[in-house]
């Protein structure tokens, strides 16, 4: 069994990488893998000229099924959905290997889930293996039981879908900080005219609670609308005492936020001009990792 475990640990990092991109949550994810590895484990791999293609492929169709039967749960989700964060430490530059981490090299914006979680299963799936990771298109119509034709066009309604998104929620490291160090600064000091200064016209704010958590059951939309409910959620941590740092949540510049005992992940997108575009705050406990204090 070790050489079979062995072949496959080589491709774990990366199938990881397929599910989560295509399901957006880690522990979906992580059982996706193991599945995938199940199946490995069961099937007759002597004659597979490339194992990783072949991994691929299981895990995509396994992807597909948990997609559709998510379409039929996510009616009964209490309150706006968000993807379960991804969060790391933000690494010393001195010492930072770009292939350390799996969560580095595997990680999406939140920004850029939520695109793919509006498309359909198919879409969504064929993007992430063609687009994503150069699966031939071939492959990608064997993956959803499809014509090839039919691939290319699902995958293409996918990428029309992603260009818009990067193009508004995208930016650079650099800029990033700067963002959030002026809405730390701002949201603290309850300076609401420099709030607006960093707030998209259309920004949009999302609480995920899940029903275990409080948050807003209704996304708050326009810049004085989320620059007071941010003002608000900080008057309150203020007399609880809470605190705040810096992290990478899903590869981009975010917030670990302490209170008391609970503790929440806010992620943003942040556009070219430096305008925050979108306010995504997870606090449902089920989908937030283990986490040190600030």
């Amino acid at each position: 069994m070790g050489g079979v475990e062995d072949g496959f640990s080589a491709h774990r990092g990366h199938l990881f990488g397929v599910a989560y991109r295509m399901l957006g949550s880690r522990t979906d994810a992580e059982d996706v893998v193991q599945d995938t590895w199940l199946r490995y484990a069961g099937a007759d791999t002597a004659d597979v000229a490339d194992l990783r293609a072949w991994l691929t492929t299981v895990t995509g169709r396994l992807c597909l099924d948990h997609l559709r039967a998510a379409k039929v749960r996510r009616e009964a989700y209490v309150g706006p959905w968000l993807p379960a964060p991804l969060v790391e430490r933000l690494p010393d530059p001195a010492q930072v290997d770009p292939g350390e981490r799996v969560s580095f090299r595997d990680s999406v914006s939140t920004a850029l889930l939520l695109v793919l979680d509006a498309l359909t299963p198919e879409q969504r799936v064929a993007f992430v293996l063609h687009d994503v990771f150069a699966v031939p298109f071939a492959e990608v119509a064997a993956t959803l039981g499809t014509t090839v034709e039919n691939a290319r066009q699902l995958a293409s309604r996918g990428r029309r879908a992603v260009a818009d998104g990067e193009h508004r929620h995208t930016t650079d490291r650099a800029r990033q900080e700067q963002v959030l160090a002026a809405f730390t600064a701002a949201a603290a000091g309850g300076d609401l005219d420099a709030l607006l200064k960093i707030l998209a016209p259309d920004v949009v704010a999302i609480g995920d609670g899940g029903g275990a958590a409080s948050a807003a059951r209704h996304p708050i939309v326009g810049a004085l609308a989320v620059a007071r409910f941010v003002l608000g959620i900080y008057r309150r941590a203020s007399r609880q005492g809470y605190g705040v740092r810096m992290a990478l949540v899903n590869g981009d510049l975010g917030l670990v936020v302490r209170m008391d005992d609970n503790f929440a992940v806010a992620g943003f997108a942040i556009s070219p001009s430096g305008l925050i575009t979108g306010v995504y705050n997870q606090l449902n406990p089920a989908k937030l990792p283990l986490l040190d204090q600030p």
